[in-house]
């Protein structure tokens, strides 16, 4: 990567390696004015990640997973259960390959082709992640188990299937708030296999 000339770190500190990195970091910012100023940001680093949209074409539904965030949770939402397309951190593996292992793990589906979406940067203010957007077919035939996460790693998770029309429903009235899946399920009809109007679409 070509460094920015309009951007000069001069001061990196380590705040907290308890779980992810948390860094403070001092740059000097060359603005369009031509004038140099000093500015500070927190950068939390918790590596990049990779998410799933698991859809059936022909029946119009999507496989979604309902879990226990506590971030959200202390931020106001009601119970704290996000409903929310399979998603995990690469954990040094390709996104392709993190994507197959969370959607087995998550939803107990092991996926064949995948189609890559898109990739985007999720909070940019502050978090370093990237997260790669896939979607892939789901059937009975490839679920392989009953999901439900990894217990030595905490996880408690719920595997909700639901006809695309409803999870449409659900982001209008706010049952649905988790981004990573409002944009899955907007792709899906726009641009994916499932059309709002009913009609499948390549993607």
């Amino acid at each position: 990567m070509v460094p920015n000339p309009r951007v000069r770190v001069t001061d990196v500190r380590l705040l907290s390696d308890n779980w992810y990195r948390l860094h403070t970091t001092t740059f000097d910012y060359l603005g369009d004015d031509g004038v140099w100023t000093t500015q500070s940001r927190e950068t939390y680093d918790r590596g990049n990640g990779a998410t799933i949209l698991l859809y059936d074409a022909a029946r119009r539904t999507v496989l979604l997973t309902s879990q226990f965030r506590y971030t959200v949770y202390v931020n106001g939402h009601p119970d704290g259960m996000l409903l929310e397309t399979a998603a995990g951190l690469l954990d040094d593996d390709e996104p392709e390959t993190a994507i197959r292992r969370e959607a087995i793990e998550e939803t107990g589906h092991e996926i064949g082709a995948v189609t890559h979406v898109f990739d985007a940067f999720m909070s940019p203010g502050s978090v370093t992640e990237r997260l790669h957007f896939y979607a892939a077919p789901y059937d009975a035939s490839t679920r392989r188990s009953a999901g439900g996460g990894l217990a030595d790693e905490g996880e408690h998770i719920t595997v909700v299937e639901l006809p695309i029309d409803e999870a449409l429903r659900m982001v209008d009235d706010g049952r649905i708030v988790d981004a990573k899946t409002i944009m899955l399920l907007q792709w899906s009809v726009l641009r994916g296999p499932v059309s709002a109007g009913g009609h499948s679409a390549q993607g």
